[in-house]
């Protein structure tokens, strides 16, 4: 009969747990294991806990209560902190630590070290120092991340030196490089690097695209995408996604729709985030029936999706689809956050669902303890301002747990001026204008207020506080896509090749429109002058010269799609609802707030913006 084997101080350690730690369970089990075989402080066996517990901020204490019972951790062990570290200053003791442990760093040790390092351009120096003295300073993945904490730190010349001190920098470098001076706000600077690429791959022309999409110039990425074509440059799905970023800027659905029909063609994957991109380009490039075939053409429809849709069905003022689609939402038991519901009082806000709106911000409450945030309050007051409840509407932010910024008190100042209650609008739109003092609207909607009721003194103290201020009138400017060029037009502007013929096409415009009934809206201009001299202005603002070329640019029937930065004004809502039953023509307008769809002398939003 054979007797039970036992395990001698000469015999080898018996394996680690080999079997995958999947949960909390498995890794107390599986400590318990280690510790009953005598392996609790054995680095290779402890080390893989330890990984498992780094990847989990909830789990982190107990991989260092792991780590502390170690007799002599390794470097694995000491990496592996490093980078799960959620501070920089523990990150720096862990490192410390290990020095004074005598246990030398390795090329595994300094990426993340310096990303941790960020927080501090002493630190960082020391860091780069010793990557230096350890022998690293060639390393590419060091060196890379090198570039990225001197950016970081906003030390452009020190990132330019690393680069410049490669041998042979690789995508990685540049586009990082390229990446970090745009995050800076160097754009220009982050352009001459990109030019200086010696090959230049997908990653790099993301780069510099999205660096233009980041900064609003949108043109400038359209510009460069076109050299990117030129050149023979492969599309990915990083740089789809920026392309149609700058569509969206720049209400291009022409070249968004181009791109959309490419990304079909050529394969590229159709992840969650670009079918979300595509939505959204549709949604506010005013194609909302697109937006809608590529949200149903969805297999897996995540949240992110429905948020999209429901937003875009919000800014189009279908709020009644909108809710129909957040019933569909709920029914596919999608999990909805605090942007869906957002989303649906938003569209609560836009179509005038004054009970539905009040309804829907209690719902977010009780059924899924979502507390509401500014923003949700602020839709609530626009909801309530809009409808002509001014007195609930002040309750609404007198009982708000936080005190109400520049947008929710905007909303009711908005709300004000709309139904003609100066005492109030006084009152809230001297706040706004302190809690705002850059924004120059602020200022041009409480002057107007004054002007409405006569008091011409007040108008030019609020016109003198801007210029005290530095305070400039935003210039406002209309885009229109023809034939995939995209033209801006601002008011008075004559710099578009074909000026002459656009200001033809107004006055003829005018001229017809005038016959079925226009008659110039005076109220917002501010000068107190006489009442013919007041209309000239409001002749050639950017959106009817806009709409002018696009009725030089199509046949009866078409659609003319414009983008307008500012709100539109009164005179050009009620010219534009005129010009499109007079020409036939749908015009669709994406104004700072929402669309508008005009079409036969009416507009979607029933007057309600």
């Amino acid at each position: 009969m054979s007797t039970p084997t036992t395990l001698s101080h000469s015999s080898p350690p018996p394996p680690g747990p080999r079997r995958p730690i999947s949960s909390t369970s498995d890794l107390l089990q599986v400590h318990s294991q280690l510790v009953r075989l005598g392996l609790s402080a054995d680095n290779d066996s402890a080390g893989r806990l330890i990984k498992f517990c780094s990847l989990s901020p909830d789990l982190l204490p107990y991989a260092h209560k792991l780590f502390r019972s170690l007799p002599n951790p390794d470097q694995f062990i000491y990496n592996t902190l490093i980078r799960s570290s959620p501070t920089p200053s523990s990150s720096l003791r862990l490192y410390s630590r290990m020095l004074l442990r005598d246990r030398t760093p390795n090329k595994f040790t300094f990426p993340s070290l310096l990303k941790s390092a960020a927080g501090d351009a002493r630190s960082g120096r020391q860091v780069h120092a010793h990557v230096v003295k350890f022998g690293y300073a060639s390393d590419r993945f060091c060196q890379n991340n090198l570039v990225g904490m001197y950016l970081a730190f906003a030390l452009p010349v020190d990132a330019r030196r690393v680069l410049e001190g490669m041998e042979d920098p690789d995508a990685v470098s540049w586009t990082t490089m390229v990446s970090g001076l745009a995050r800076m706000g160097s754009v220009d600077e982050a352009r001459e690097v990109f030019d200086g690429i010696p090959e230049r791959g997908p990653a790099s022309w993301n780069a510099m695209i999205a660096a233009y999409v980041q900064a609003d110039r949108f043109k400038d990425a359209f510009d460069l995408f076109n050299q990117m074509r030129a050149e023979g440059a492969e599309l990915d799905k990083f740089v789809a996604a920026s392309m149609l970023a700058a569509c969206t800027g720049l209400g291009a659905l022409d070249q968004g729709d181009w791109i959309h029909r490419y990304i079909k063609k050529s394969g590229i994957e159709l992840d969650p985030k670009l079918a979300t991109t595509i939505i959204d380009m549709y949604c506010k490039c005013g194609c909302l029936e697109k937006a809608y075939e590529v949200f149903r053409g969805l297999e897996i429809k995540g949240q992110s999706s429905w948020n999209c849709m429901i937003g875009g069905l919000a800014v189009h003022g279908q709020g009644e689809a909108a809710i129909q689609l957040f019933k569909e939402m709920e029914r596919a038991k999608v999990m909805p956050d605090g942007i869906t519901l957002l989303n649906v009082l938003s569209a609560c806000a836009h179509s005038g669902l004054v009970r539905e709106g009040q309804y829907y911000f209690d719902y977010m409450v009780q059924n899924y303890r979502l507390e509401p945030k500014m923003e949700h309050f602020g839709c609530l007051v626009d909801i309530l301002g809009r409808a002509g409840l001014l007195e609930e509407a002040k309750k609404v932010i007198q009982e708000m747990p936080m005190d109400p910024d520049s947008g929710v008190l905007g909303a009711l100042f908005g709300a004000c001026k709309i139904h003609g209650n100066f005492e109030l609008g006084e009152e809230i739109g001297k706040r706004v204008v302190e809690l705002d003092p850059n924004n120059s609207g602020r200022y041009i909607l409480l002057a107007n207020l004054y002007a409405n009721a006569g008091r011409w003194d007040d108008v030019a103290n609020i016109r003198r506080l801007m210029n005290d201020r530095g305070v400039s009138k935003e210039p406002g400017f209309s885009l229109i896509e023809m034939d995939g060029a995209v033209s801006e037009f601002i008011a008075g502007g004559k710099s578009h090749p074909e000026a002459r013929e656009i200001y033809a096409k107004v006055d003829e415009m005018l001229d017809r429109i005038r016959l079925a009934g226009y008659v110039p809206d005076t109220s917002n201009v501010l000068h107190d002058i006489d009442e013919e001299d007041k209309e000239n202005p409001l002749y050639y603002h950017s959106e009817k010269l806009a709409i002018a070329y696009g009725l030089l640019k199509t046949a009866p029937g078409e659609t003319i799609r414009i983008s307008k930065n500012l709100r539109v004004c009164k005179d050009c809502h009620e010219a534009s609802k005129l010009v499109s039953r007079v020409f036939d023509r749908n015009i669709v307008v994406r104004d700072r707030n929402r669309f508008h769809h005009f079409s036969r002398g009416e507009c979607s939003c029933k007057d309600f913006w």
